[in-house]
């Protein structure tokens, strides 16, 4: 009975699995409505069970995905939900995942159901907060899921409007000017993504071919049907293509020079948001590219691959420096995905198989250990109620369960072997090298390993090691059971992935195999 009800939920065509990954959390939020805004508990209860839900659904998702049956076709595509939309202009309700969005739709449900305790603490408008929450939740998994760019774009403007709201009412004193800049930044990347939506329709119009099917556009694309001849300004339109589509992914990577909304949204968002901002809405930078932005535009992506590559680069060396020169703890961490994220772009740039494995891997693998690292500076802010690396010291004798956690966390970002951090830099560094184009870059790389390393073992030894700089700390409790139970999941994923990472790769490499060859690198 049970496995005829999971037939009946996750089968082929016909199958609501993606669907209720996507829009369980706005039943939530729709039951939340309801609630009268001083039942507190109540309102935390059904935000946890409405994020708890999609969890639960996304690990039976990635139990059930075959990735044997990988690729970048519609044909490859598993747990299809297809139906017409809006007819008239070819819109179709068009969802689908392969072995590149399964593992980050788990990672987006299960940061998102962290957050949920994670914001315990939240006493105001709480109604409010865990409505926005379950928005984005919706938001975030529906770009992962959409396989029609119109409805793509139209859940990536779901998200912008919650994040907004939860950075600006609920950030720090700065934050309605870091909410304002993060809007106007990620406007800007909309504004330029509807522009290429609007021109790729009208030229697959013209081509007689009128759609929005991602996977349709893309095989036309490999043919030469998609605007081989035609151009602006004297410049070939997908070479247009590629660049409006590239900036808007790459503001919310971010890599440099977009990247300055970063540390500003950082610092003033309250803990659980930054959290889901590294941990999964850089994310979609990267997955956007690799969905949308190379495959409609193949030969201008590899026309441009080196310079790709030149700007990954630049972002780790830079963002590594930058955040050993801070002192805010919480800036320091934001830096550190600046320059984290640039080995995907960097893996991506190399045109090797290694290194987009690598890119993706560290999507993943960012994913969990950035996360971790907001949460160890909430646990300590909350007590604190400041983020001075230098007033800190000699925590780890009063503390010592946090800092066990911490470390774990720190280890992972500084890829450590056994921890994925290392496994996804290495991918990306042998990739590189596999790459003529790229082979001279994994010297520079290399800066950036050490720098790294360098700015997080200062790190823990201005917070955990030394003598205590304040009587005050001697008062400090030990990590709770809440806020382990927040971090534990995200540091067993940082070893597990390290210590067996064919489990994440044997699930994306299909994917990556068919792409490669929808991007003419095979």
């Amino acid at each position: 009975m049970l496995g005829g009800i999971l037939n009946q939920v996750a089968g082929g065509e016909g199958g609501i699995l993606l669907s209720l990954i996507t829009f369980v959390p706005i039943l939530g939020m729709l039951v939340i409505l309801f609630i009268p805004k001083k039942q507190h508990d109540i309102i935390r209860t059904i935000a946890g069970v409405a994020t708890g839900i999609p969890l639960a659904l996304s690990i039976l998702l990635w139990f059930l995905f075959d990735p044997s049956k990988g690729g970048a076709t519609a044909e490859a595509m598993q747990f299809v939900e297809r139906h017409a939309w809006i007819p008239t202009f070819h819109i179709q309700y068009y969802l689908g995942v392969d072995g590149l969005s399964v593992p980050l739709i788990f990672l987006n449900c299960l940061l998102l159901f962290i957050a949920v305790p994670a914001s315990w603490k939240i006493e105001k408008g709480v109604k409010g907060y865990f409505m926005l929450l379950l928005l984005l939740e919706t938001g975030i998994t529906g770009c992962f899921v959409a396989l029609d760019f119109f409805l793509f774009y139209i859940f990536w403007e779901l998200m912008l409007l919650p994040m907004y709201f939860l950075i600006g009412i609920w950030g720090g004193p700065r934050r309605e000017y870091a909410a304002i800049k993060f809007f106007l930044y990620t406007l800007a990347g909309s504004v330029l993504m509807l522009v290429g939506l609007v021109a790729v329709y009208l030229i697959s119009a013209k081509e007689g071919n009128p759609t929005f099917d991602l996977m349709a556009l893309a095989e036309m694309a490999r043919s030469g049907k998609l605007g081989a001849n035609w151009s602006v300004l004297g410049m070939g339109f997908k070479t247009w293509l590629f660049w409006f589509l590239f900036v808007a992914f790459a503001i919310k990577v971010p890599i440099v020079p977009f990247h300055t909304w970063l540390p500003d949204a950082h610092v003033e968002a309250p803990t659980p948001i930054s959290v889901i901002l590294a941990g999964i809405l850089l994310k979609l930078g990267g997955y956007g590219m690799l969905r949308i932005n190379f495959p409609l535009a193949p030969e201008a992506f590899r026309r441009f691959a080196v310079v790709l590559a030149v700007i990954g680069l630049v972002s780790i060396v830079y963002g590594a420096f930058v955040a050993m020169a801070q002192k805010d703890f919480k800036k320091l961490v934001a830096y550190s995905s600046v320059s984290h994220m640039g080995y995907v772009l960097l893996g991506f740039g190399s045109l090797a198989l290694l290194g987009f494995a690598g890119g993706a891997f560290q999507m993943f693998a960012h994913g969990t250990s950035s996360a971790m690292m907001f949460l160890i500076v909430g646990v300590i802010y909350d007590r604190a109620h400041h983020r001075d690396l230098n007033r800190f010291g000699g925590l780890g004798s009063r503390m010592p369960y946090y800092a066990g956690l911490a470390s774990v966390g720190f280890f992972a970002a500084l890829g450590l072997p056994s921890m994925s951090g290392f496994v996804a830099e290495f991918l990306t560094l042998i990739g590189a090298y596999e790459g003529d184009h790229t082979r001279w870059m994994v010297l520079i790389a290399i800066v950036g390993v050490v720098i790294t390393a360098a700015y997080i073992l200062w790190t823990i030894q201005r917070v955990f090691l030394g003598p205590m700089k304040n009587e005050e700390y001697k008062k400090f409790p030990d990590i709770s059971l809440r806020e382990a139970i927040c971090q534990a999941p995200l540091g067993l994923l940082c070893i597990l992935f390290g210590v067996l990472p064919f489990l994440l790769l044997d699930t994306m490499r299909p994917s990556l195999e068919g792409l490669m060859g929808v991007l003419g690198l095979k």
